[in-house]
């Protein structure tokens, strides 16, 4: 008569599950967040599964082009010009115009990794956006944006020069181990 150990077989069973979910989520996630962009964009116009994408991205694609573009400048300062004189849209432009230039801008502003001492032996890292801090009196402070693990938010902090130390390590890794909550690695 054979003698089974149900705890070890429920044990591996949790155990293979648990290792399943771990391929499965992070893969369905990705792929329900890609599906979901895909599918808003080509409702915006519905003209068949796939050309309203396609549609919208050329469109953004080359609108890009005409920007690069003496002509296509000029139309982008007058209605930067004009949008950042509206009252009430100017403060909504600049922030979406400043948060998008910050990522992915010829003037991208996370490009300074540092790590900042907190307390003692206890660190956080974040990214250089001002060096310098006179006009608000404050000569021996910058400031450094350190994003928050799994979201897009962060917190700005104000600090002391002497507590920021430059991390040698590439922008983007830094900000994936960031905002991954330390998982990525970070060669």
């Amino acid at each position: 008569m054979t003698n089974f150990n149900y705890r070890e077989i429920a044990r591996k069973l949790l155990s293979y599950f648990l290792r399943g979910l771990l391929i499965v989520i992070p893969v369905s996630l990705s792929l329900y967040i890609i599906f979901s962009i895909f599918t808003k964009i080509d409702n915006i116009i519905p003209l068949g599964y796939g050309l309203g994408f396609i549609v919208i991205i050329t469109t953004i694609t080359i609108i890009g082009y005409i920007g690069n573009m003496l002509f296509g400048q000029t139309i982008l300062v007058f209605i930067n010009d004009l949008l950042e004189r509206t009252p009430g849209v100017k403060y909504i432009y600049n922030l979406i115009k400043d948060f998008m230039e910050a990522f992915v801008g010829e003037k991208r502003k996370f490009t300074e990794p540092v790590m900042i001492e907190m307390h003692e032996g206890v660190y956080k890292l974040g990214f250089v956006t001002q060096k310098e801090l006179s006009k608000f009196g404050m000569t021996e402070y910058m400031s450094v944006y350190c994003p928050k693990s799994y979201g897009m938010m962060g917190d700005l902090l104000i600090v002391k020069k002497d507590k920021v130390r430059l991390v040698d390590k590439n922008a983007t890794k830094t900000m994936s181990f960031i905002v991954s909550g330390g998982v990525t690695e970070i060669e």
